[in-house]
């Protein structure tokens, strides 16, 4: 709960402070950095940092948290923190860190607001900080306790390498040792960490493709060509190798009962719809499901045959294919998705998972449909940018 003292001066130094807040996070991840390079090693993505995407969903994120708090006091903006907390605990966040992220963040707030901050406004955004973090630490407290075990990170052992699509590849792996395996849920994504060639360790989430609620780990990744892990994943990981991942995290899973499903993906995004079509056909469900994917070419398709393998195996299963360039032959439409000419089944939960553009353009068609807010779950993949254009 904001404070009485602090809310109205929260309210009045919103608006400058959302304004100033891109400013204020590249000024903070370039003192903390400056402080502690280590925390590029194993922590915090190079990549990220170097496009800007991670001070935008930091600005984004607190700007949100603020807002929230202005407009409703009591509460806290659960569903933005509960997705920021499954992201700390699959990179291990701990308490501690918080104070560090708090120094530098003021140091960087006191410089940019120097011409209007005084001891009250520091104060005010000082307990809007600590409130958010607060709230974060119970969550990921709660998390790392509902793990099997108390070593959130562990070693898995490369048991499969195979080609997916004509520009991705699907690991497959197993415990390398007796470190007791946390269940995954069908949605979640693990942090897999990979050793760049200046031995640095740089961190990436990737969707569980298949495998959910077994003993092994299943991903799927889409090679980048300026990207900095992906490269060295499907150029050096080989089978025997070994990897430290994280225990599944993610809270866009599949949801409990018989009311329908529309599961909509785009590019590499297809890695959490083809887990829950997985999970669904190993248990014989009979909820109807709408498969909706949109590609650039068939042969990019990465899990084209496991998802259309597993829709065949559901009684109650649809698929509808979009194709940038469909060839001769192909049983899809042309162009980007569109709900226009698509029935979307009452009741049901629509899951979006690939690039933001898309994501945003098919919420709002959803929304269009009748679809209500709470209904519609989407998974995004590196730092949130929605928030920080939202």
């Amino acid at each position: 709960m904001l404070s009485t003292q602090s809310l109205p001066i929260i309210e009045a130094t919103l608006p400058l402070v959302g304004e100033r807040m891109p400013a204020i996070a590249r000024s903070f991840y370039g003192r903390m950095f400056a402080a502690h390079p280590e925390l590029f090693d194993g922590l915090f993505s190079r990549s990220n940092q170097k496009n800007g995407s991670q001070q935008q969903a930091l600005a984004g994120s607190i700007a949100a948290f603020a807002t929230h708090l202005v407009n409703n006091p009591d509460t806290t903006p659960e569903a933005m923190l509960s997705r920021i907390a499954h992201k700390h605990v699959s990179l291990d966040i701990r308490p501690e860190q918080y104070d560090i992220v708090y120094r530098y963040l003021f140091e960087a707030i006191a410089e940019e607001l120097s011409d209007v901050i005084t001891a009250e406004i520091a104060a005010a955004w000082t307990e809007v900080y600590w409130l958010m973090a607060h709230a974060l630490i119970k969550l990921e407290n709660g998390l790392y306790s509902a793990a099997a075990s108390e070593h959130p990170l562990a070693l898995w052992t490369v048991v499969g390498k195979d080609a997916a699509g004509s520009d991705s590849v699907t690991f497959t792996l197993e415990p390398a040792d007796e470190t007791p395996v946390s269940p995954s849920l069908p949605g979640q994504y693990v942090s897999v960490t990979v050793r760049m060639p200046d031995g640095i360790r740089q961190v990436r989430q990737y969707s569980l493709s298949a495998g959910t609620g077994s003993s092994t780990r299943v991903f799927t990744t889409r090679l980048d060509a300026d990207g900095e892990v992906s490269p060295a994943l499907h150029r050096d990981v080989q089978i025997g190798d070994q990897l430290m991942l994280s225990n599944p995290c993610g809270d866009i899973t599949l949801s409990a009962g018989d009311h329908p499903l529309v599961l909509a993906s785009a590019g590499i995004g297809c890695t959490p719809s083809a887990s829950i079509l997985r999970s669904l056909a190993d248990q014989g469900s009979t909820r109807e499901v709408l498969v909706l994917h949109a590609e650039a070419t068939l042969e990019r398709w990465a899990l084209r045959d496991q998802m259309r393998e597993d829709v065949a195996l559901l009684e109650a299963a649809e698929l509808e294919l979009w194709l940038e360039e469909p060839s001769d032959g192909d049983d899809a439409h042309d162009g980007f998705m569109s709900l226009a000419n698509v029935t979307i089944p009452k009741n049901a939960s629509v899951y979006l998972c690939g690039p933001l553009p898309f994501m945003r353009s098919l919420r709002s068609q959803a929304l269009e449909s009748g679809v209500p807010a709470d209904r519609i779950h989407y998974e995004v993949f590196g730092p949130d940018l929605w928030l920080a254009s939202a």
